[in-house]
């Protein structure tokens, strides 16, 4: 077989696989169009059509069935044997997509960046901080950090750092005009600071624990984010309550200086914390193994986030969360 016609046969491998032109063509780094005249050429060459197209759906024919149910098994046999032989290099190297959400990243990632960068030279590290949860492997990404609530059961897992918490704040001049919520179902009476997830059309709900239970709040207020060190921002210039992930490079400081002041902490408990994780595989490309166990090592089982004495009266301690945060 010329290197070409399995290049080919890998293409139309990957399309039928993520079932998409425009994602096998970001896969593949090539543009649509090209990917197009590809499978076409392929089709051509074979004498029969291997995939029905639409504007809008994409299947395969009952020759591109039998030619991926053959093929695929034989193209993923060659690819183990040459990551075998890749396993070899003392050196590991290649690309590395890392999908995470942005206070993972912040916590776990980015203050280990210069450290990972002077043992790994060779490995280019692609951070995609994203707050979706997403399929990593039909985006392509080779590792995912998420909520351990939130793991795929046939994942490889690998818990980083301790329990994560969520708490409430605002700002002092906010409660002093509004007053400070007591309870989770005094929020109905403020204005809080809302979470959408990315690709979600639903408002996430503010959850609690109270009387030995978890509960979700429904909250109303005057703004809506996708990302929440916006909802942090707003909170410190007094526009609502916002809820947030612990943070010491972000939330910490805000709370010591007295900008912030954490609200509902005793219904606000610690939950299972950031999960790495990435596909079951054969051979698991060095670059990807000497991440994991960097990210591993440099993220023990710390104790759990303390809250610091904020500097206004009648504020206590620690606090956060659960479900589908």
């Amino acid at each position: 077989m010329r290197g070409h016609e399995y290049a080919d046969l890998r293409a139309f491998a990957m399309v039928a696989e993520l079932g998409s032109f425009a994602r096998a063509a970001e896969q593949l780094r090539i543009s649509p169009s090209t990917l197009s005249q590809t499978i076409r050429g392929l089709e051509e060459r074979l004498g029969v059509r291997l995939l029905n197209r639409t504007t809008r759906s994409l299947s395969l024919t009952e020759a591109g069935g039998r030619l991926l149910a053959r093929f695929k098994p034989a193209m993923q046999e060659m690819e183990a044997a040459v990551a075998d032989v890749a396993n070899l290099r003392s050196t590991p190297a290649g690309t590395v997509r890392l999908h995470l959400p942005r206070p993972a990243s912040a916590a776990l990632v980015e203050p280990h960046l210069g450290r990972f960068r002077e043992r790994y030279p060779d490995i280019v590290l692609e951070l995609a901080l994203d707050d979706a949860v997403i399929d990593i492997v039909e985006g392509g990404f080779d590792v995912g950090i998420t909520l351990g609530e939130l793991l795929e059961k046939d994942m490889v897992a690998v818990r980083l750092g301790g329990e994560v918490r969520q708490i409430a704040v605002a700002s002092p001049d906010y409660l002093a005009r509004h007053g400070r919520p007591r309870t989770p179902a005094d929020l109905h009476a403020h204005r809080c600071i809302n979470w959408r997830k990315p690709g979600s059309r639903k408002l996430y709900n503010w959850e609690f624990q109270q009387d030995g239970r978890w509960i979700s709040v429904a909250v109303e207020g005057p703004l809506i984010v996708s990302h929440r060190d916006a909802a942090l921002e707003a909170a410190v210039q007094g526009v609502g309550i916002a809820f947030v992930y612990w943070s010491e490079r972000w939330l910490r400081p805000l709370l010591e200086d007295g900008r912030l002041v954490p609200v509902l902490e005793e219904h606000s408990p610690g939950f299972s914390g950031w999960h790495l994780y990435y596909p079951r595989q054969r051979n698991t490309p060095p670059a990807v193994r000497a991440l994991v166990d960097f990210l591993r090592e440099v993220n023990g089982d710390p104790p759990r986030p303390g809250m610091p004495q904020a500097r206004v009266q009648g504020v206590g301690s620690p606090s956060s969360s659960t479900s589908s945060r």
